[in-house]
């Protein structure tokens, strides 16, 4: 059974209710939420579906949804999955998520009636699994999210090959992806800027401070900067030990007519005096 499915339906259920003027269940919840007493983890099905009826109506405002408003666990996610979808931004960093909650964004991202633009799932345990999940609903033509940030998530080289492959694929939407705090190294970085290279890709930030970075990746960045395809405005790459050598790679790309940067980041670097200079 679809839990999804199964939720819309106790919605529209609601719907008729308030039809039928019978709102005691719903006005039950108003009063927990009135009162800050709302543990939703322990409300039962139908007392989550008259809290997801309250979320989404009309006169609640859905532009930002922050799952630490109600209780950090992924069952607590997966219950309120349709105010997701209806929410313009999905805050949802260190809430203890998985793959499994991947799995479910997927769904939501890759729906036509999703209005989400921006997710934050930064600090969570996803690994590269949970990267492969949710590519898939990025993969969509109905994917509409252009903000998405994966800072801290325990992820490798393995997660910039899916990337790579959404942005390659098709044209998509993403205009500022966050990879920072990630183990990545330079093979991640060559595999993603295959796709960075890509004329399906729109991407105008980028950020990956502490990577494990080093003048190889510089290389491989040099390149995306140089692609007359390129759409980068903004990259970070602070933390990593890019050294003198990567700063000369990739000045290479910061000198191409076809460069379209306007924000670089080197902090926390390891760099000579004149390496600054060129930076």
């Amino acid at each position: 059974r679809n839990p999804e499915l199964s939720l819309e339906k106790s919605i529209n259920l609601f719907h008729c209710l308030n039809e039928l003027n019978d709102s005691s269940l719903v006005e039950e919840i108003q009063e927990y939420l009135r009162l800050g007493r709302l543990e939703i983890d322990e409300l039962s099905h139908a007392q989550c579906s008259a809290l997801v009826f309250i979320l989404l109506s009309p006169e609640r405002d859905l532009d930002v949804f922050d799952l630490k408003k109600y209780c950090v666990s992924e069952q607590t996610l997966l219950r309120l999955l349709p105010v997701v979808k209806a929410s313009n931004k999905a805050l949802l960093s260190s809430c203890d998520l998985t793959e499994r909650s991947c799995e479910s964004l997927s769904s939501v991202i890759s729906s036509q009636s999703s209005n989400l633009r921006e997710l934050d799932l930064s600090n969570n345990n996803l690994q590269d699994l949970g990267v492969k999940l949710l590519s898939a609903g990025l993969n969509t033509p109905n994917c509409k999210l252009a903000v998405l940030r994966f800072s801290g998530c325990s992820l490798s080289h393995e997660s910039c090959e899916d990337l790579s492959t959404v942005f390659s694929s098709q044209p998509s939407n993403l205009r500022e992806l966050e990879l920072s705090n990630n183990n990545l190294q330079d093979s991640g970085m060559k595999t993603l800027s295959a796709g960075l290279r890509s004329p399906n890709c729109t991407l105008e930030t980028l950020r990956l401070r502490s990577c494990q970075l080093s003048a190889r990746s510089c290389e491989a960045l040099s390149s995306v900067l140089s692609s007359q395809s390129s759409n980068l405005r903004e990259l970070d790459l602070g933390d990593n030990n890019l050294r003198d050598s990567g700063v000369k790679l990739l000045s290479a790309g910061l000198e191409s007519l076809n460069c379209k940067l306007e924000t670089l980041r080197l902090g926390f670097n390891w760099f000579k005096e004149q390496s600054m200079q060129i930076s």
